[in-house]
């Protein structure tokens, strides 16, 4: 990594804390290796969810899935099943879970503040039976995710106060920035041939017409 003309780096936990100070005992005390009752219905309200992977050699990421609220199947208290839906045929969270099982998942619920964590070992899996519970509209999907869970714990509202993310008033104008289509292609555009508006106009209408018929 280059730390350019960083110098103070905390290279170790015992650096990190002689700042941060320990966690009170409620913090650490509250991480379950099973999801309670509490984690359970945290899981079946929720229509959201990031899924962070890493690959053999630590390369990170951090997926989204979302559907309606239940969409994560909870098999037992500690396994989840989360299906995959279509999207753009990266599959980085799914490759990456074949070379590296371990996972962590964050759940929101619109409305509240607070936000569910649980991290575990994750397997990709095409089990029909599992696949046709997840069945929308009559579309199975093709793989879903197998999450044995290791750690389940409710997260507090501090980062969602700042971020008033669910308040009205902090809801920004998505015409202040340019369509997804426009940037995608001026950042993969040939130095000096910005896309034209055709072209532009070509990519938005795929990609609304992919939102609308291939959601499922």
């Amino acid at each position: 990594m280059n730390q350019g003309p960083f110098t103070a780096i905390l290279a170790d936990e015992n650096a990190v804390r002689e700042v941060v100070g320990q966690p009170m005992e409620l913090a650490v005390k509250k991480s379950l290796p099973k999801l309670d009752r509490y984690c359970r219905e945290f899981v079946e309200r929720s229509p959201f969810l990031t899924l962070a992977t890493a690959n053999d050699k630590g390369k990170a990421d951090v997926s989204p899935r979302g559907d309606q609220p239940g969409f994560v199947l909870i098999l037992d208290d500690q396994t989840l099943f989360i299906p995959e839906r279509p999207g753009n045929k990266r599959a980085d969270s799914l490759t990456n879970i074949t070379l590296n099982p371990n996972v962590g998942l964050l759940f929101l619920v619109p409305g509240f503040d607070e936000t569910l964590r649980v991290n575990g070992r994750a397997t990709v899996v095409n089990d029909p039976a599992l696949l046709e519970r997840c069945a929308v509209k009559g579309k199975v999907p093709k793989l879903g995710v197998l999450v044995a869970v290791e750690e389940a714990y409710l997260h507090c509202a501090k980062a969602f106060r700042r971020a008033k993310l669910w308040d009205s008033e902090s809801r920004q104008v998505r015409g202040e920035m340019p369509t997804l289509g426009k940037m995608i292609l001026e950042q993969t555009a040939a130095a000096n041939e910005p896309p034209s508006v055709a072209e532009v106009k070509v990519v938005d209408e795929f990609v609304e017409d992919n939102y609308r018929n291939e959601l499922y």
